[in-house]
């Protein structure tokens, strides 16, 4: 388990007390100065009263003293008088006396000059006999000296009060708030310890006060019993987290999770396989940036337009879509993840490679675009012929009657072989069976080149047979081997060079163990390699500058459904462009029989 110790942050708790204490500095400090104003206001008062006070004094003394003297006696007496005085207080700057008629009678400024010149207050009082009548004035300067000192010490100390009180003021609110933020920093960093998942955290809270002290001590029982709850459930958690993988990593179509932040957080292999990525590359990495082989951001619009999409619509309706990458066509379903609280998380994109079968749409196309190209051809040569020899046929010669009942002929027979092509493609496609007996391979070779014979002869191809050793019986169906042959065959005649020979072989076959191996090669044009792998498949026709001659593109297709799927054997083709080529087929000479392959599956079953 984890304690914690005392970290400080600046943070706004802080920044309040600092304002706090600024705030009441500036108050103290107004306060003070107000305090020392109406202090010094008051001494100053109290001065002025003194002055007027000492000055009565002095008018009260002087008369006493110049009572019935002549005027030359007066003179010094208040000489002495007055040097007496300012002698023994220094706050005094001058004192001058005047008569009735207000003639000076004596003044200090002329003896004490420069004490004159620092007067601050000037004030006077009559000079009254015992009758109360008035016989002069006595004025007097005061440098308030004394009162000065005594407003600078009063400030001083006033100073010296208010500053130790705003110092025991602010210490006293740092030392709260470092107990209080210390406290509140201690239970700050166990939460969020917490938060991150370590569960088991105390706090150590001696020195906590009361409140606090509760608050630590209900947290360490909270995050004990949070690590007991863990420590029971994380083995749940585990197996059930590895299960989830297991189940993703085994699922047939890829599969990317994302965070709500287009992070991939997780990828199983057909989805790398899918993307062209290796083991853990785009793994943590934003999956808005991936590109394909070509450098295009497949995803990324429509990624965008599912986050556009509210999550109300899109939970009911995952956005589906079709995008290429790397050459391949993938269907795209994105689905956004909740939590149990229905938070959202991210999305899942699965991952369909659906491009065997656009091929096949593709091809389905082109079919139903071919067949009905080429129906309409014969069709409309027989409606041409027909017609002409039904409104003008008198008018034609036997010989030329024969020439287009000849053509109409030849494209009925034509007709005949797409519609029987068409209906033999939907049977060969059931899992309907064929019915089997062991016979000749060699005869009915024979019996097929017969009835291909005259069609080979108004090419001027004729037809070699050569047979290698013993073929012995075989098992197969004969009528669906013979338009094996026929497809073979035929297709030989339209591309081989006019007066050539086109090459029938039967022999013990090396391709395959216990067979037979019949194929049919010719001198013709030849196929290229990358339309070999191909020319078995379904609706598939090459066409280019070189094979011109139109088609169905289901006679390979039904040659291969025949032999592999209903006599389990193997077709094969070998072929050079421009040296012609050889296809054929391999028959086994001890077939499985499809009773016994039905019991072999339900017994493994």
């Amino acid at each position: 388990m984890k304690k914690f110790g005392v970290k400080f942050d600046n943070t706004a708790q802080n920044r309040l007390i600092t304002a706090g204490l600024l705030v009441s500095t500036i108050l103290i400090i107004a306060v003070s100065v107000f305090a020392i104003g109406k202090i010094q206001e008051k001494l100053y008062e109290s001065y002025a009263n003194f002055g007027q006070l000492l000055g009565k004094t002095i008018a009260i003394q002087s008369y006493e003293i110049t009572k019935n003297k002549p005027v030359e006696e007066k003179f010094e007496s208040l000489k002495i008088y007055s040097a007496s005085i300012l002698e023994s207080n220094n706050d005094i700057s001058f004192i001058s006396f005047k008569d009735s008629k207000g003639n000076v009678i004596f003044t200090s400024a002329d003896d004490f000059k420069e004490r004159a010149e620092h007067t601050k207050t000037n004030l006077s009082a009559p000079i009254t006999d015992e009758y109360g009548k008035i016989q002069g004035t006595a004025e007097i300067g005061l440098n308030a000296t004394m009162a000065s000192s005594i407003a600078k010490t009063t400030k001083n100390s006033m100073f010296v009060v208010f500053t130790l009180v705003w110092a025991v003021f602010t210490t006293v609110i740092l030392i709260n708030t470092f107990l209080i933020t210390r406290e509140l920093s201690i239970l700050h960093h166990g939460v969020r310890a917490i938060s991150r998942g370590k569960f088991g955290t105390t706090l150590e809270y001696k020195d906590a006060s009361g409140e606090i002290k509760e608050l630590f001590s209900a947290f360490n029982d909270m995050s004990t019993r949070l690590h007991r709850y863990e420590e029971q459930n994380i083995e749940e958690l585990t197996l059930e987290k590895n299960k989830f993988e297991s189940v993703l990593m085994s699922i047939a179509n890829g599969v990317v999770v994302c965070d709500s932040k287009d992070k991939v957080v997780l990828v199983n292999p057909i989805a790398e396989n899918i993307l062209s990525v290796k083991t853990g590359e785009i793994t943590g990495v934003s999956f808005l940036g991936y590109l394909d082989m070509e450098g295009r951001p497949c995803f990324r619009e429509e990624i965008e337009t599912f986050k556009k999409t509210p999550l109300e619509i899109i939970e009911k309706k995952p956005l589906e879509f079709n995008v290429n990458v790397n050459s391949r066509v993938v269907k795209s379903v994105i689905s956004p993840m909740f939590s149990k609280s229905h938070d959202y998380l991210g999305y899942i994109i699965v991952l369909i490679d659906i491009t065997k079968e656009a091929e096949v749409d593709k091809l389905k196309s082109d079919f139903i675009s071919n067949v009905s190209h080429e129906l309409r051809t014969p069709v409309t040569i027989l409606r041409s012929y027909i017609d002409t020899l039904y409104s003008f046929g008198n008018e034609f010669k036997f010989e030329e009657q024969k020439e287009f009942i000849g053509v109409i002929n030849q494209e009925i027979i034509r007709l005949n072989k797409m519609v029987n092509d068409i209906l033999d493609f939907s049977k060969l496609q059931s899992d309907a069976k064929y019915e089997k007996q062991e016979g000749d391979i060699m005869q009915t070779l024979e019996n097929t080149l017969a009835g291909l014979k005259v069609l080979a002869e108004e090419k001027g191809v004729n037809f070699v047979v050569e047979k290698e050793g013993e073929i012995p019986n075989l098992l197969y169906n004969e009528e669906s081997i013979e338009r094996v042959i026929s497809n073979l065959v035929t297709n030989a005649i339209k591309y081989a060079p006019e007066n050539s020979a086109i090459n029938i072989g039967a022999k013990i076959s090396s391709r395959m163990p216990d067979s037979i191996e019949i194929t049919v090669s010719d001198k013709g044009i030849g196929i290229s390699k990358e339309h070999i792998e191909k020319i078995f498949d379904r609706f598939y026709r090459v066409e280019n500058d070189t094979h011109t001659i139109k088609g169905t593109g289901l006679g390979l297709h039904l040659v291969k459904v025949t032999i592999e799927k209903h006599h389990k054997g193997k077709v094969f083709v070998d072929s050079e462009l421009n040296k012609g080529s050889t296809f054929g087929f391999c028959l086994p000479i001890y077939p499985v029989l499809e009773e016994t392959e039905d019991i072999l599956q339900k017994t493994e079953v």
